[in-house]
């Protein structure tokens, strides 16, 4: 489970650079507004799309988080837990 972990983080980290691209229609406006002498419009919109592109992968974690707590729980309680002497 280490390795496959380790792997996803590895994964992850290269591609962060992809992260930060843009869908063809955002560039435009990115560009003719940095040209009209307005360069903080671009780093509010990649700011925005990096939030947007979190988003999914952190429901995804704290899903997985719930369910291994979950399935903890039943297994404690299913080999008897704590016992009370």
């Amino acid at each position: 489970m280490k390795k496959v972990l380790l792997l996803g983080i590895m994964l992850t980290a290269g591609f962060v650079n992809l992260g930060i691209a843009q869908c063809a229609m955002c560039r435009s406006t990115l560009e003719n507004n940095f040209s009209n002498g307005n360069p903080g419009i671009a780093a509010g919109i990649n700011t925005g799309i990096l939030y947007l592109l979190s988003m999914p992968y952190l429901a995804v974690l704290l899903i997985g988080y719930l369910w291994y707590k979950s399935s903890k729980n039943a297994q404690k309680q299913l080999h008897g837990g704590p016992s009370a002497r």
